[in-house]
């Protein structure tokens, strides 16, 4: 049975897309660089959108690409409302997902307890000539 999405899901997906669109090809800020939106929230009344990204540069450039989101939003929104043709165009809110780097340092921690178990089990038991 196919999956069921709101309206909702639908809008924000639609946003999603376009602003991943916008910012690719439209913005020229130099700090936005290489920014990936990860997701995008709405609030039911479409009033507010929470727009998730993150970055090659790491948490380091966070700031200056956070600044320069910010200071496109008004451009982004304008031209969103040009694409996307709803009673109500959300107001932009950029947040920085760590969720990315999180997962990373997960999977390092992973492989570094798999190798040392490896050794452990490669090395003799001393406990066992006793």
């Amino acid at each position: 049975m196919p999956k069921e999405y709101s309206r909702g899901q639908r809008v924000a997906g639609q946003i999603h897309r376009e602003l991943a669109n916008l910012i690719q090809m439209e913005i020229k800020d130099p700090r936005v660089g290489f920014v990936s939106l990860t997701d995008v929230e709405l609030t039911p009344d479409y009033a507010h959108a929470k727009v998730f990204f993150t970055t090659l540069g790491g948490a380091g450039s966070v700031p200056g690409i956070l600044e320069g989101l910010q200071r496109a939003s008004g451009f982004l929104r304008r031209e969103l409302g040009k694409r996307i043709h709803i009673h109500t165009l959300p107001e932009l809110h950029f947040h920085y997902d760590k969720s990315l780097e999180e997962g990373s340092r997960l999977s390092q921690l992973i492989e570094r307890a798999v190798r040392e178990d490896e050794a452990r089990a490669r090395a003799p038991d001393e406990t066992a000539e006793d």
